[in-house]
């Protein structure tokens, strides 16, 4: 599974999920871009890939939820590198509360993150991509809830599943191109998003931490274990580096057992 001579571009980059696919990448052969909304901290962990793993890494700022800073991170990166070969729609936020009282403003501002963003960086991928005609690999990080729904969380719900079609569809759009698409479902990943979820989860409900652990986030695992970074990143490399579209279209839940597709 080597990346060897390819440009992979990862948003939300620059911590938890998005760092650890863009470390084992790097360690794979790739050449890095960090796109992340802080673009201080993608700039630290551009430096610190790239003093590690001695290939080419550089940081640009993007917030996925708007069209016009995802367009800039990309002229930014075209300056750089001759071509994408991955894009990894990592970037998203969670937000908990009953469908009754979801605030609008936040169902639009989790929708516009994780659907409208993947779609503004799907697109742009997909046309730099098939500029350079050496096809490409775009992946979704989504989630078990990409295929289960989940109490107070409609909007990420709503989102993940939409995702899933997306990635369908740039399945068979890209394939003419030699462009694949596939979506790396995991279970809950103890990153900072998930840890502030566990008191969320706890208010909401009326119940203690350890039941939202032990019971809500990890009682459908076959062993009460969370999924690691590692794990994760290992999976979104198997889809990258898989040399042809046998793979493309589909999904691959790395969730511990919870949900048996």
């Amino acid at each position: 599974m080597q990346l060897t001579n390819k440009t992979a571009l990862i948003t939300g980059a620059a911590s938890g999920i998005g760092r650890a696919i863009a470390e084992r990448f790097a360690e794979a052969g790739a050449n890095i871009i960090i796109a992340d909304i802080n673009l201080d901290s993608a700039e630290k962990t551009a430096k610190t890939i790239a003093e590690t793993t001695k290939q080419e890494c550089i940081a640009v700022t993007m917030d996925v939820s708007q069209q016009n800073s995802v367009a800039n991170a990309f002229a930014i990166a075209k300056k750089h590198f001759p071509q994408l070969d991955i894009v990894v729609n990592n970037a998203g936020v969670q937000i908990i509360s009953p469908l009754a009282e979801f605030p609008l403003k936040d169902w639009q501002k989790l929708i516009d993150i994780h659907l409208n963003g993947s779609f503004y960086v799907s697109q742009l991928a997909q046309q730099w991509m098939m500029e350079n005609g050496n096809g490409g690999r775009i992946l979704f990080i989504g989630s078990v809830h990409s295929f289960l729904p989940s109490m107070n969380k409609s909007a990420y719900i709503a989102a993940k599943h939409a995702q899933l079609g997306l990635m369908r569809a740039i399945a068979k759009e890209g394939a003419p191109y030699g462009i694949g698409s596939n979506l790396i479902a995991p279970g809950f990943v103890k990153t900072p998003l998930v840890e502030k979820q566990i008191p969320e989860q706890a208010a909401t409900l009326g119940v203690s931490e350890e039941h939202v652990v032990k019971q809500i986030m990890l009682g459908q695992t076959v062993d009460g274990e969370f999924t690691t970074l590692n794990e994760v990143a290992e999976t979104t490399l198997f889809f990258a580096a898989f040399p042809t579209l046998a793979l493309t279209g589909q999904s691959l839940l790395v969730s511990h057992g919870w949900f048996m597709d």
